[in-house]
């Protein structure tokens, strides 16, 4: 191992005050529930279901930059912009609004266990994207978000499968067509950043298999 490997694993990075981090994140907290508003009342499909919910990319974005802050951050997004400003009661909101937390989670973990890159410069790194960053995961949110509206008595249960995959569908195409636009030209410069606690792929010491 040279030098310069050796001081990269050994690097300790510092980080700005706490206060900073609040900061971000409730001001991602308001941007996500403003946009959740503003296409959940301007594209219905069902209460808190749009037709075109443009933010879900920003969110998991934000997951692959900010880490756990993001994540958070869409979660009470959803549950201000989507939720109760949209009209849902408060205790609906609370566990409806764990989709949109599935859809940036999911791929944050699958990034960091598989050690794949945001700037998604290898097959490898737009692969765990696809499966995780875009088709899991908004399968998972389209899954709950219906069945927890059904069950909060917002949808009926003939409105339980054309949600889930209008949902589905709407997701998948937004989360597919912007997000890697974000993550490949902004994510480089996002890494320079004191505040980015996204991904940041291993030095090759850690890594005990090589990737496409």
């Amino acid at each position: 191992m040279d030098q310069e490997q050796s001081d990269l694993c050994n690097e300790e990075i510092a980080r700005p005050p706490t206060i900073i981090y609040l900061s971000l994140f409730f001001l991602l907290v308001c941007l996500h529930s403003l946009g959740a508003k503003y296409f959940v009342f301007s594209y219905p499909i069902v209460p808190g279901v749009s037709s075109f919910y443009l933010i879900v990319a920003f969110m998991i974005v934000c997951a692959l930059w900010f880490g756990m802050w993001g994540v958070f951050a869409a979660y009470f997004g959803c549950v201000i912009g989507a939720g109760i400003l949209s009209g849902l009661p408060l205790d609906v909101s609370l566990y409806w609004s764990v989709a949109d937390l599935l859809q940036a989670f999911i791929p944050l973990i699958a990034f960091r266990y598989f050690h794949a890159d945001p700037v998604l410069q290898t097959w490898h790194d737009l692969m765990v994207f696809m499966i995780f960053g875009v088709i899991l995961n908004n399968l998972a949110g389209a899954i709950w978000g219906a069945f927890t509206l059904e069950i909060g008595g917002i949808i009926s249960s003939a409105q339980l499968l054309n949600t889930m995959g209008s949902w589905f569908i709407v997701n998948i195409i937004v989360s597919g067509c912007i997000a890697p636009f974000l993550l490949y030209f902004v994510t480089p410069w996002m890494k320079t950043q004191d505040l980015y606690q996204g991904v940041k792929p291993l030095p090759s010491c850690y890594l005990k298999k090589t990737y496409l």
